[in-house]
């Protein structure tokens, strides 16, 4: 797709931008669109209502509420109720998985280093191995780390290669990744409320104490002794007062947003062999398609060889705190996948008996608000190679220049908020490094820790900020997570540790 021109202009007015950032930023350059049409007009509306004041009966009392049932969502509630907490989580959809299962993201960004070694492990590693074996495709273990070159062709058009070295990147089905969340989170004793939307945080005295939901049932209180913000775009904690950052580089990938699909009926062996082996006709496809439907995208593997994955043609200038923005990228998308369905099935080899499988229930959101939490991850530590001194979670770096990332409790504890915590994209870092904190496994880590924390404060009858480092380590570790070695944190919180050298 690097014949974008800056600037370019398709059907509508629609906007092109090519993003192809450095290397160490972006794993792949996508297209960016923008466009200032609009399907609907604005609303009408003006002046206000007095909504009246009224009891709200408590649905229930638990020590940990998760609002959120996305890859945080789901690591904070089985981490919680693991280390014994009473757990409850409230989640708005039918289903638990977020972006990953509602939202057709099934393809799971990378969870080794570029050695090969699985970095991020806890809750993602049981869930990845509780997965049937036909319902996860990617390379086998002995691969990992691999520089192979035929290796690499081969994984790297299966997106789970990248700058020469085969990576732990596996795509998943949707359907058991739904059901493999909800099995596992019974198991463990949370109660899940599923069709419950979180409308706001109960707080007292500076310090959550639990949620209102709205559900079929009517306005309830959920009353929690902690609450853990899994919400993606942090509406509890922004909703309680807590300071957030929101600041993006607008035509970003990051800070767009689309809504995915998938296609049945292809070959997709065939489709990848093609543009391969003819990459000039695949910049006359590109252009063929850009003309004819303005916003394109080619598709990426899904865990199967005859389903083809759209991700959607990412659209910036929209934003997902505005219900007409959320409502266009809907309208767009909906239209843009029979558009591509039927434009593959004329022109793309392996697409001739193509139709239109499913599109996502859940609008994939990239980027909203970030918490100002007491620690953060910022762009100018990443060459570091040494653990923070609070560090609950280490992820894969953004390019082989770079070593690890070492995550901070801090980064998941508000700055002037009590009783809450948070894991998954909304997590406090800058906009560079949100770029991969972000995706699906730091959120199953985030989310993680966000648990293991809660649970130890509802337990200790403290507040989240007070409870002690060591002691997360602690059942993080029993819980199959991976941290750097306990010795290396204490040698940095003595000022006796040298950073290592940027590989």
């Amino acid at each position: 797709m690097t014949d974008t021109p800056p600037n370019a202009t398709g059907p509508g007015g629609v906007k092109l931008q090519r993003v192809e950032g450095h290397s160490e930023e972006r794993f792949l350059g996508s297209d960016v669109f923008e466009s200032n049409a609009r399907n609907l007009p604005p609303p009408n509306g003006t002046g206000t209502v007095r909504e009246e004041a009224r009891d709200i009966a408590i649905y229930h009392e638990c020590d940990v509420a998760v609002i959120g049932g996305g890859p945080a969502g789901c690591a904070a509630a089985w981490a919680a109720a693991k280390a014994g907490a009473r757990v409850t989580l409230v989640e708005r959809y039918n289903c638990l998985g977020g972006l990953s299962t509602g939202g057709l993201v099934m393809w799971i960004d990378r969870m080794t280093d570029w050695q090969g070694n699985h970095v991020i492990q806890g809750y993602a590693r049981h869930f990845i191995d509780r997965m049937p074996a036909d319902g996860v495709a990617g390379p086998p273990r002995e691969d990992w780390g691999s520089r192979d070159p035929a290796k690499f062709a081969y994984w790297g058009n299966r997106t789970t290669a990248f700058h020469g070295i085969v990576q732990w990147a596996p795509t998943l089905c949707p359907e058991r990744m739904k059901l493999n969340n909800q099995e596992m989170l019974l198991e463990a004793g949370v109660r899940i409320v599923f069709h419950a939307f979180a409308a706001r945080p109960l707080v007292q005295d500076g310090a959550a104490r639990g949620v209102i939901f709205e559900s079929k049932m009517g306005r309830h209180a959920l009353m929690a002794k902690v609450v853990v913000d899994t919400t993606g775009d942090g509406d509890m904690f922004a909703r309680a007062g807590a300071d957030f950052d929101t600041d993006i580089e607008e035509g970003d990938v990051h800070h767009s947003m689309n809504t995915g699909w998938v296609l049945g009926g292809v070959n997709m062996d065939r489709w990848i062999d093609w543009k391969v082996h003819h990459p000039d006709e695949l910049r006359q496809f590109m252009e063929r398609g850009r003309q004819e439907l303005g916003y394109f995208q080619t598709p990426y593997v899904s865990w199967r060889p005859d389903i083809a994955l759209f991700l959607g043609p990412r659209q910036s200038g929209l934003s997902a705190l505005d219900v007409d923005d959320m409502t266009e990228v809907e309208i767009r998308s909906h239209r843009l996948m029979e558009g591509h369905c039927q434009f593959f099935r004329r022109h793309a080899p392996g697409f001739e008996n193509v139709y239109s499988l499913q599109s996502a229930s859940q609008l994939g959101v990239r980027h909203t608000r970030r918490l100002a939490g007491v620690g953060r991850i910022e762009r100018k530590d990443w060459g570091n190679g040494t653990p923070v001194a609070d560090e609950v979670g280490v992820s894969p770096s953004i390019s082989p220049k770079f070593p690890v990332i070492s995550v901070p409790y801090g980064a998941l504890v508000p700055r002037n908020l009590d009783g809450l915590l948070v894991g998954g994209r909304h997590i406090s870092c800058d906009a560079n490094s949100h770029g991969f904190m972000r995706e699906i496994p730091q959120c199953w880590l985030t989310g993680h820790a966000a648990g293991v924390g809660a649970a130890l404060a509802a337990d200790k009858g403290v507040q989240p900020r007070a409870v002690p480092v060591d002691d997360i380590r602690r059942v993080l570790r029993e819980q199959g997570a991976h941290l750097s070695d306990d010795s290396a944190v204490a040698a940095v919180r003595a000022g006796q540790a040298e950073p290592v050298a940027a590989k």
